[in-house]
């Protein structure tokens, strides 16, 4: 594995980053590793993810609900 070191970092983006990793209960390392990987790893989106992603342009939430019906009586099965 590969090691940087980061110089001339402003203080208050250190403090910033060193109360968002102790929220997160990681090292100030582990925090910076962590917001690496999200913005620069390739996102893969699941399955659910990418049919929506498909469908997202109809605007399918915006379907109108249909009422409800009454439920159809069961048939009478004593002959």
């Amino acid at each position: 594995m590969a090691s940087i070191t980061i110089r001339n970092l402003d203080e208050s983006l250190k403090s910033k980053l060193r109360l968002q990793s102790a929220q997160h209960g990681r090292s100030m390392e582990a925090e910076v590793r962590n917001i690496l990987h999200q913005v620069l790893a390739p996102a893969t989106a699941g399955f659910a993810d990418r049919i929506h992603q498909r469908f997202a342009a109809l605007n399918l939430d915006s379907l109108p609900v249909p009422a409800r019906q009454a439920a159809r009586n069961h048939p009478d099965m004593d002959l």
